[in-house]
Protein backbone atom coordinates (compact mmCIF):
# COMPACT_ATOMS: atom_id res chain seq x y z
CA UNK A 1 0.00 0.00 0.00
CA UNK A 2 1.46 3.41 -1.18
CA UNK A 3 1.53 6.34 1.32
CA UNK A 4 0.95 9.96 0.13
CA UNK A 5 2.87 12.89 1.05
CA UNK A 6 0.63 15.97 1.68
CA UNK A 7 3.30 18.68 1.09
CA UNK A 8 1.21 21.77 2.82
CA UNK A 9 1.24 19.42 5.91
CA UNK A 10 4.80 19.03 6.01
CA UNK A 11 5.25 22.38 5.82
CA UNK A 12 3.22 23.80 8.45
CA UNK A 13 4.71 21.05 11.19
CA UNK A 14 7.39 18.71 11.71
CA UNK A 15 8.45 17.09 8.88
CA UNK A 16 10.66 14.45 10.69
CA UNK A 17 7.95 11.53 9.67
CA UNK A 18 7.63 12.29 6.12
CA UNK A 19 9.66 9.43 3.60
CA UNK A 20 13.08 9.55 2.94
CA UNK A 21 14.18 9.40 -0.80
CA UNK A 22 14.55 6.31 -2.16
CA UNK A 23 17.89 6.96 -4.50
CA UNK A 24 20.44 9.95 -3.73
CA UNK A 25 22.83 10.39 -6.60
CA UNK A 26 25.47 12.86 -4.78
CA UNK A 27 26.75 13.28 -0.92
CA UNK A 28 24.26 15.52 1.31
CA UNK A 29 25.59 18.77 1.91
CA UNK A 30 27.00 19.43 5.12
CA UNK A 31 25.98 22.71 6.98
CA UNK A 32 22.57 24.09 6.94
CA UNK A 33 23.84 27.08 5.03
CA UNK A 34 25.00 24.69 2.46
CA UNK A 35 22.19 22.74 2.23
CA UNK A 36 19.84 25.96 1.86
CA UNK A 37 22.07 26.95 -0.55
CA UNK A 38 21.99 23.29 -2.27
CA UNK A 39 18.24 24.00 -2.83
CA UNK A 40 18.32 26.79 -3.79
CA UNK A 41 20.60 26.30 -6.92
CA UNK A 42 18.72 22.64 -7.52
CA UNK A 43 15.72 25.13 -8.12
CA UNK A 44 17.57 27.68 -9.86
CA UNK A 45 18.93 25.16 -12.44
CA UNK A 46 16.28 22.86 -12.62
CA UNK A 47 13.20 25.48 -12.48
CA UNK A 48 9.70 25.24 -10.32
CA UNK A 49 10.52 21.80 -8.44
CA UNK A 50 8.79 19.26 -5.93
CA UNK A 51 10.27 18.69 -2.72
CA UNK A 52 11.29 14.97 -3.92
CA UNK A 53 13.04 15.76 -6.96
CA UNK A 54 15.02 18.79 -5.03
CA UNK A 55 16.07 16.18 -2.61
CA UNK A 56 16.62 13.41 -6.00
CA UNK A 57 19.16 16.45 -7.51
CA UNK A 58 20.82 17.51 -4.16
CA UNK A 59 21.01 14.41 -1.27
CA UNK A 60 19.26 16.04 1.11
CA UNK A 61 16.48 13.96 2.94
CA UNK A 62 13.09 15.09 1.75
CA UNK A 63 11.82 16.12 5.61
CA UNK A 64 14.77 18.64 5.55
CA UNK A 65 14.03 19.94 2.23
CA UNK A 66 10.73 20.30 3.38
CA UNK A 67 11.77 21.96 6.70
CA UNK A 68 14.52 24.28 4.90
CA UNK A 69 12.43 25.02 2.28
CA UNK A 70 9.52 26.56 4.72
CA UNK A 71 12.25 28.95 5.94
CA UNK A 72 13.55 30.08 2.21
CA UNK A 73 9.75 30.68 1.91
CA UNK A 74 9.33 32.72 4.68
CA UNK A 75 12.64 34.62 3.97
CA UNK A 76 10.83 35.46 0.03
CA UNK A 77 13.78 33.27 -1.26
CA UNK A 78 11.63 30.84 -2.78
CA UNK A 79 8.14 30.33 -3.38
CA UNK A 80 5.75 27.68 -3.09
CA UNK A 81 3.12 26.59 -5.84
CA UNK A 82 0.35 24.89 -3.68
CA UNK A 83 -1.68 24.07 -6.51
CA UNK A 84 1.23 22.51 -8.77
CA UNK A 85 2.80 21.01 -5.44
CA UNK A 86 6.43 22.86 -6.19
CA UNK A 87 8.69 25.15 -5.04
CA UNK A 88 10.05 28.06 -7.46
CA UNK A 89 12.52 31.11 -7.06
CA UNK A 90 11.67 33.58 -4.92
CA UNK A 91 11.85 37.69 -5.33
CA UNK A 92 14.50 38.66 -3.07
CA UNK A 93 16.49 36.99 -4.97
CA UNK A 94 15.74 40.40 -7.97
CA UNK A 95 17.12 42.41 -5.44
CA UNK A 96 20.24 40.47 -4.51
CA UNK A 97 20.84 39.99 -8.29
CA UNK A 98 19.76 43.93 -9.19
CA UNK A 99 22.65 44.64 -6.42
CA UNK A 100 25.01 42.71 -7.64
CA UNK A 101 24.61 44.36 -11.28
CA UNK A 102 24.44 47.41 -9.91
CA UNK A 103 28.04 46.83 -8.08
CA UNK A 104 29.35 45.62 -11.26
CA UNK A 105 28.95 49.10 -12.85
CA UNK A 106 27.41 47.18 -16.36
CA UNK A 107 25.50 50.32 -17.54
CA UNK A 108 23.48 49.96 -20.99
CA UNK A 109 25.91 51.93 -22.58
CA UNK A 110 29.12 49.59 -21.90
CA UNK A 111 26.78 46.91 -22.98
CA UNK A 112 26.02 48.49 -26.07
CA UNK A 113 29.98 48.38 -26.52
CA UNK A 114 30.50 44.44 -25.90
CA UNK A 115 27.50 44.16 -28.36
CA UNK A 116 29.39 46.13 -30.68
CA UNK A 117 32.32 44.56 -30.94
CA UNK A 118 30.77 40.82 -30.84
CA UNK A 119 29.41 42.52 -34.22
CA UNK A 120 32.30 43.97 -35.54
CA UNK A 121 34.37 40.88 -34.65
CA UNK A 122 32.00 38.10 -35.64
CA UNK A 123 32.86 36.25 -32.19
CA UNK A 124 32.19 35.93 -28.44
CA UNK A 125 32.76 39.29 -26.55
CA UNK A 126 33.07 39.45 -22.72
CA UNK A 127 32.93 42.25 -19.96
CA UNK A 128 34.72 41.37 -16.74
CA UNK A 129 34.92 43.45 -14.03
CA UNK A 130 38.45 43.57 -11.52
CA UNK A 131 36.50 42.65 -8.21
CA UNK A 132 38.80 42.18 -5.10
CA UNK A 133 41.74 39.77 -6.75
CA UNK A 134 39.00 38.74 -9.55
CA UNK A 135 38.06 39.18 -12.76
CA UNK A 136 34.49 38.05 -12.63
CA UNK A 137 32.61 38.03 -16.00
CA UNK A 138 29.84 40.14 -16.16
CA UNK A 139 28.15 40.61 -19.57
CA UNK A 140 28.99 38.11 -22.52
CA UNK A 141 27.59 39.02 -25.80
CA UNK A 142 27.30 36.05 -28.43
CA UNK A 143 25.27 34.20 -30.59
CA UNK A 144 24.71 30.81 -31.98
CA UNK A 145 26.65 31.65 -34.65
CA UNK A 146 29.55 32.85 -32.44
CA UNK A 147 28.93 31.10 -29.18
CA UNK A 148 31.01 32.33 -25.87
CA UNK A 149 33.17 29.19 -24.03
CA UNK A 150 31.32 27.31 -21.42
CA UNK A 151 30.95 27.64 -19.18
CA UNK A 152 32.13 31.75 -19.30
CA UNK A 153 28.52 33.15 -17.69
CA UNK A 154 28.17 36.52 -15.28
CA UNK A 155 30.06 35.61 -12.29
CA UNK A 156 32.77 32.83 -13.97
CA UNK A 157 35.82 33.67 -12.20
CA UNK A 158 37.97 30.40 -12.13
CA UNK A 159 41.27 29.64 -13.35
CA UNK A 160 42.66 33.07 -13.64
CA UNK A 161 46.19 31.35 -15.02
CA UNK A 162 44.31 30.07 -18.32
CA UNK A 163 42.18 32.49 -19.45
CA UNK A 164 43.09 36.05 -21.35
CA UNK A 165 41.34 38.40 -18.58
CA UNK A 166 42.53 36.48 -15.70
CA UNK A 167 45.91 37.01 -16.99
CA UNK A 168 45.60 40.82 -16.93
CA UNK A 169 44.05 40.72 -13.34
CA UNK A 170 47.61 38.65 -12.56
CA UNK A 171 49.70 41.02 -14.75
CA UNK A 172 48.84 43.87 -12.55
CA UNK A 173 49.17 42.38 -9.35
CA UNK A 174 53.09 41.80 -7.85
CA UNK A 175 54.62 38.21 -7.19
CA UNK A 176 53.11 38.03 -3.39
CA UNK A 177 49.51 38.90 -4.69
CA UNK A 178 49.46 36.37 -7.37
CA UNK A 179 50.82 33.19 -4.83
CA UNK A 180 47.57 34.11 -2.96
CA UNK A 181 45.53 34.25 -6.47
CA UNK A 182 46.80 31.24 -7.75
CA UNK A 183 47.46 29.00 -4.88
CA UNK A 184 49.73 26.00 -4.59
CA UNK A 185 51.59 25.27 -7.86
CA UNK A 186 51.21 22.61 -10.19
CA UNK A 187 48.28 25.25 -11.54
CA UNK A 188 45.83 22.79 -13.09
CA UNK A 189 45.97 21.78 -16.50
CA UNK A 190 43.03 22.44 -18.56
CA UNK A 191 44.24 21.64 -21.71
CA UNK A 192 47.86 20.02 -23.04
CA UNK A 193 49.01 23.74 -23.53
CA UNK A 194 47.95 25.33 -20.35
CA UNK A 195 50.90 26.64 -18.59
CA UNK A 196 51.08 25.33 -15.14
CA UNK A 197 54.40 26.53 -13.49
CA UNK A 198 55.30 29.46 -11.74
CA UNK A 199 58.01 30.43 -14.33
CA UNK A 200 56.19 29.83 -17.36
CA UNK A 201 53.59 32.29 -16.25
CA UNK A 202 55.79 34.90 -15.08
CA UNK A 203 57.05 34.91 -17.97
CA UNK A 204 54.00 35.44 -19.62
CA UNK A 205 52.84 37.89 -17.78
CA UNK A 206 55.51 40.12 -18.75
CA UNK A 207 54.34 39.99 -22.09
CA UNK A 208 51.02 41.01 -20.79
CA UNK A 209 52.25 44.02 -18.83
CA UNK A 210 54.92 45.00 -21.66
CA UNK A 211 52.24 45.08 -24.69
CA UNK A 212 49.07 45.92 -23.04
CA UNK A 213 46.99 42.79 -23.90
CA UNK A 214 47.08 39.58 -23.17
CA UNK A 215 46.17 36.24 -25.82
CA UNK A 216 45.47 32.91 -24.36
CA UNK A 217 46.11 30.13 -27.07
CA UNK A 218 43.99 27.07 -26.15
CA UNK A 219 44.87 26.82 -22.72
CA UNK A 220 41.40 27.13 -21.43
CA UNK A 221 39.53 25.00 -24.14
CA UNK A 222 40.97 23.05 -26.72
CA UNK A 223 40.73 24.93 -30.35
CA UNK A 224 39.51 28.31 -28.97
CA UNK A 225 41.61 31.42 -28.45
CA UNK A 226 40.92 34.57 -26.64
CA UNK A 227 42.19 37.67 -26.37
CA UNK A 228 42.07 40.44 -23.84
CA UNK A 229 42.48 44.15 -23.29
CA UNK A 230 42.47 45.75 -19.79
CA UNK A 231 39.76 49.00 -18.86
CA UNK A 232 41.76 51.62 -16.47
CA UNK A 233 39.85 54.31 -14.70
CA UNK A 234 41.08 58.03 -14.39
CA UNK A 235 44.09 57.19 -12.30
CA UNK A 236 45.60 54.29 -14.22
CA UNK A 237 43.82 51.47 -11.95
CA UNK A 238 42.87 48.27 -13.64
CA UNK A 239 39.27 48.08 -13.49
CA UNK A 240 38.54 45.09 -15.43
CA UNK A 241 38.67 43.99 -19.48
CA UNK A 242 37.30 43.55 -22.82
CA UNK A 243 38.00 40.50 -24.59
CA UNK A 244 36.80 38.44 -27.43
CA UNK A 245 36.72 34.31 -28.07
CA UNK A 246 36.38 32.21 -30.78
CA UNK A 247 37.59 28.95 -32.59
CA UNK A 248 41.48 29.21 -33.07
CA UNK A 249 41.36 29.19 -36.94
CA UNK A 250 39.13 32.67 -37.31
CA UNK A 251 42.06 34.53 -36.11
CA UNK A 252 43.97 33.68 -39.48
CA UNK A 253 45.19 36.75 -41.05
CA UNK A 254 43.08 38.52 -39.09
CA UNK A 255 44.73 38.73 -35.50
CA UNK A 256 45.66 42.54 -36.26
CA UNK A 257 42.70 43.59 -37.33
CA UNK A 258 41.10 41.83 -34.42
CA UNK A 259 43.61 43.45 -32.13
CA UNK A 260 42.58 46.96 -33.70
CA UNK A 261 39.05 46.06 -32.72
CA UNK A 262 39.48 45.29 -29.19
CA UNK A 263 41.83 48.06 -28.24
CA UNK A 264 39.47 50.40 -29.57
CA UNK A 265 36.18 48.86 -28.03
CA UNK A 266 37.96 48.79 -24.62
CA UNK A 267 39.41 52.76 -25.03
CA UNK A 268 35.93 53.70 -25.41
CA UNK A 269 34.33 51.34 -22.76
CA UNK A 270 37.38 52.72 -20.22
CA UNK A 271 36.27 56.27 -21.40
CA UNK A 272 32.51 55.64 -20.55
CA UNK A 273 33.74 54.42 -17.09
CA UNK A 274 36.05 57.40 -16.69
CA UNK A 275 33.20 60.17 -17.45
CA UNK A 276 30.50 58.32 -15.10
CA UNK A 277 28.30 58.60 -18.29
Amino acid sequence: MSTTVDEDLLLASDPASAPAPTASPSPEPCGTVHRAIAILEAVAEHGSSTAKSISEHTGIPVPTVYRLAKELCAEDYLVHLRQEKRFALGYRLHRLAGRLHADLGVRPAVRREIDRLHAATKMAAYLAIHRGSEFVVAYVADSPACPRIKPMKFGFRENPHATAFGKLGLSDADSADRIRILGPCPLPNLTPKTLTTTTALDEELERVATSGIAWEYEEFSPGTTCAAVPLRDAAGTLIGSVAVSAPSPRYRGQRTHVEHLLRAAAERTGRIYRLGA
